[in-house]
Parts: structure tokens; sequence; C-alpha cells
């Protein structure tokens, strides 16, 4: 019986080749003082400001997470009034992110800008000037004038985009809001996408973060939530999604696998075009004071500034409609403080289902 043929050896030419995936070019490493960092990697750079009496050195600490594909450069910064430290807690969430391993672009992360202040527990410099009122800045200035400087020239010229987290001043709550320039596309985007119920249409102050990263093209938003001084969990969690919602629709991270996304919807939110303070009337003892967050109406009581000795009671009117974004948290007042700040809206019914659409997801996340 003769032997089965053998197969006949197939020439290489004719196999099939091997695919080939395209390599994704290299992106080069992300410069910041002196430091060269690596894609696919993460530092912390310390950028030298200045030495106190004892010859101790103060520093800008940086965070960068330079991801392996191309994207944005987004800075998130926080205390740059050293007393509001919600923003703290908030990068440092962020920086925990599992997911930042795989992200697109590059993020830059200052999570205490006013090192002086917030070693001190103070909203200022040494100097007693306001940070935010000095960029941006000048190499020979004051010492608050040279750290604006230092921060625009080292860290935010070197972004694409940014967040600057922000709480109220010393015993002042603010209610979770973005206040930002919304007649720019780029940066009403990005608000609409950071997930809070109310969006504050405010023009940049002269001075301000805000305003020196416009002047380098970069759109930016303020986060402003809860109170100087004091961790606030609402406020934190607000922050914490709406930094990654925002990176989210730059592209940086992938979307949610989950369908449910805790923020409130581009189409429930509200922008307030203005606001005005509600001053006390008289000096006293403020009573009963509305919550952050109330919806209300012209003619409203906001709360009642009674006299010590029980002789004479005060109320508090609302002199437009609108919803309570600010509060003051003392109840010793003298006449003239403010002691609500209220965002004038249209139709204060919508803004109150979008701050009702807030706290049902901060309720259902809390259980």
């Amino acid at each position: 019986m003769p032997s089965p043929a053998r197969p006949r050896p197939v020439a290489a030419a004719n196999l099939p080749r091997p695919q080939r995936t395209a390599r994704e070019p290299t992106r080069p490493p992300f410069k910041i003082g002196g430091v060269s960092i690596a894609s696919g990697t993460r530092a912390t750079v310390d950028l030298p400001i200045s030495v106190l009496f004892d010859h101790t050195p103060m520093k800008l600490s940086v965070r960068v997470v330079h991801g392996r594909r191309h994207g944005p450069t987004l800075l998130v910064c926080a205390a740059v009034h050293g007393d509001e430290i919600n923003g703290v807690e908030i990068i440092r969430r962020v920086l925990r992110l599992a997911s930042l391993a795989r992200m697109s672009g590059t993020l830059v992360a200052v999570p205490v800008v006013n090192t002086f202040g917030f070693i001190n527990q103070s909203r200022y410099l040494p100097d007693r000037r306001d940070l935010n009122r000095s960029f941006p800045g000048s190499a020979k200035g004051s010492l608050t004038s040279q750290l604006a400087h230092l921060f625009i020239e080292e860290v935010v010229s070197k972004c694409t985009h940014g967040i600057d987290l922000h709480t109220g001043a010393i015993h002042r709550a603010n209610f979770p809001q973005i206040r930002a320039e919304l007649a720019d596309n780029a940066v009403r985007d990005m608000a609409h996408a950071f997930g809070v119920p109310l969006l504050l249409n405010a023009k940049v102050r002269p001075g301000s973060l805000r305003e020196a990263g416009t002047r380098h093209g970069i759109p930016m938003l303020v986060y402003e939530a809860g109170e100087a001084l004091r961790y606030d969990s609402e406020s934190i969690r607000a922050g914490f999604r709406g930094v990654v919602n925002v990176m989210r629709f730059l592209g940086m991270l992938a979307p949610p696998r989950a369908q449910r996304v805790r923020s409130v919807p581009a189409e429930s939110q509200v922008i307030a075009q203005s606001s005005m303070w509600v001053r006390a009337p008289a000096g006293g003892l403020l009573r009963n004071p509305v919550q952050l967050g109330t919806r209300v109406d012209r003619g409203d009581s906001l709360g009642v500034i009674a006299d010590p000795m029980g002789s004479d009671e005060v109320r508090v009117i609302s002199g437009v409609d609108g919803i309570i974004i600010c509060r003051t948290n003392l109840p010793v007042v003298n006449q003239g403080d403010g002691l609500f700040n209220i965002a004038h809206v249209t139709d204060p019914a919508v803004a109150q289902e979008a701050v009702d659409i807030f706290r049902d997801d901060r309720e259902s996340e809390a259980r």
C-alpha cells in the first residue's frame, strides 16, 4: 500500500503575514520647574517660593500625572485662599483614582497654592495681600506678587484648561455652584459638564486667577462650595464628581460604565446672571436663618434678628426671587453685615427642581 503523500511545504511568501498594530506615538515629556516627566509616569515637583526666618524652605508643590496618550492638560488647584481647604481633599481623592493610569492628556494638580496661608489658617499671605487679586504678579514685587508670578509662569501657562476650587469665607458657607464667564462656549460646556445645579454667570475680576487664565486662552471654572477651615462632605463629594465629570467631558477619562451618573444634567441646571447680598438691618442675634439652596421669593422672611434683652425683633427680608447660595453661620451680627447671598433666577421653581435633583443624588449616595 503506498504511503500517504506528505504535505508539500508552503513558501514563506505565501503565508498570511500577521497584522501589525500601529503603535501610538510616544508623547514628549512634560517639563515643569526644570523636571522632565515621561509619559505614563507621575511625579511631584517642588517649586521654591521663599525661606522663612529660621531657614525653613517654603515651596509650591505640584503633582503631575502625564498620560501615555495625547489629550488636554488640565490644571486643578485649591487653597489660593489659604483657609479654603475643601478643595485640598477634592484633589486628594482625584489623585487616588485608579483610572488615572489609563488617562489621556496630563493632570496638573496643586492642592495648596497659598502655602503660607494654609499653614497659618489664613486667607492671606504674610504681607496681608489677597493672592486672588494679585495675578499675574511680578518676579520683583511683594511676596504675594512673586508667588502669583511663579504660579502663572511655571504652572498655569503650561495648561489648556483649569478648575480653581474655592469655599466661602470664614463663618460663611456656599452652596455648591460654578462661577464662570458663560459667554465663552468652551467655558460654558465645561461648566455644564461639572454637573452642579447652579451656574453663576460671573465676570472675571481684575487680578484673579480666572482672569489670568483667560488671558492665556485657558477656559477656567471656579467651583465654590462649603466654608473656610471646615470640611463639608456634600461640597467635597460634589466637587470630586465635578472634576471627574469635566475630565470625562474633555476625553481624559473613559465614560462611566454605569448608566447613572451622579450629577445634575445640563438641561436641568439653572444659570443665574447676578446675585445680591441681603445685609443685616440691625445688630443683634440672628435666629432661624433659611438654609443653603432654599428657594425664596421677594418679600420672604430669611430670619429674625433679636435684641438679647428681648425687647426688639427685626425680620430680614429677601429683595429678589432666587436661591440662597451663601449664608452666614454666625448668630451674632452687626448692622450692615452680609447675611445671605441670593442668586437671582428668572424661574425659582425650575431652580428648586435642580437643587432637589442634586440633593436626591446626595441622599441616595449616602445610603
